[in-house]
């Protein structure tokens, strides 16, 4: 096994940018995410042939695809050489937010309000998702959007949440995209220097994943659905919470 998931939260890969592992979060009754289960990330149409040999020796069973239609037109999907990989598209809006809302989503609330819409439009894609992760084939897994911040930032504070793992957790866990965001930023200035001006007036909206946005989220969410779990079965997915926190979770409290 590769050095690379050894335990981290942030994953080295060349092609990526917020590729993440969900494990080593505590739950609220003491038990410990497994690592090397469950990952988020950005866009795997841009990894590399060495970071698909690390996912290799990973033995990623399942990718969950969160983007349009338009965007997995566009550039495509994850290169993979192995015919058995599971592959889902489950695409949690129709279509991007217009460009000129842009400015707007460096604002907590504004965004946070576009999530619980998010949660409305997504629905059929966020319940799937779930009983795709309540399936124990489905892993190790990762779930992904193309920069593994706001649709994948929502699918991650659902499955935390209902792997009981605290608030403030939830809310760190999102807010590292702001650091593998600058990265992206970096990266897409570099290769588009075509369009400099327009990601250059996008920047603050691309960085930005604020605590505060989360947690207005986790408080929308709970006032609306009482909690995490009844926020499943809204869904008409409560049975795959008991599933999925039996894949993901140590067997004893603390892990031992």
């Amino acid at each position: 096994m590769t050095m690379a998931f050894s335990n981290r939260r942030v994953v080295d890969m060349e092609g990526c940018f917020n590729f993440r592992d969900l494990g080593g979060y505590r739950t609220a009754d003491g038990r410990t995410i497994r690592w090397q289960r469950l990952f988020r990330a950005d866009g795997l149409h841009r990894l590399t042939d060495t970071d698909l040999n690390q996912l290799a020796d990973l033995g990623l069973a399942t990718v969950i695809d969160l983007r349009t239609g338009q965007e997995l037109e566009e550039v495509g999907r994850i290169s993979w050489p192995a015919p058995d990989l599971a592959y889902h598209h489950l695409p949690m809006l129709d279509v991007l937010p217009d460009r000129t809302t842009y400015p707007a989503w460096v604002d907590a609330s504004y965004v946070a309000e576009r999530y619980e819409g998010m949660l409305e439009k997504g629905a059929d894609a966020m319940a799937e998702a779930l009983l795709v992760l309540a399936d124990p084939a489905t892993y190790p897994a990762v779930f992904h959007c193309t920069a593994g911040k706001d649709r994948t930032g929502l699918l991650a504070a659902v499955v935390l949440g209902l792997l009981g793992v605290p608030d403030d957790d939830i809310i760190t866990d999102y807010a590292l995209s702001q650091e593998a965001m600058g990265r992206m930023l970096t990266w897409l200035r570099a290769e588009r220097p075509d369009v400099r001006e327009q990601i250059d007036n996008s920047a603050a909206a691309i960085v930005a994943a604020e605590p505060d946005t989360m947690s207005l989220f986790i408080q929308r969410l709970r006032q609306r659905y009482g909690s995490f779990a009844t926020y499943a079965e809204s869904l008409g997915v409560g049975g795959a919470v008991a599933p999925i926190r039996q894949a993901l979770l140590d067997d004893s409290p603390a892990g031992r």
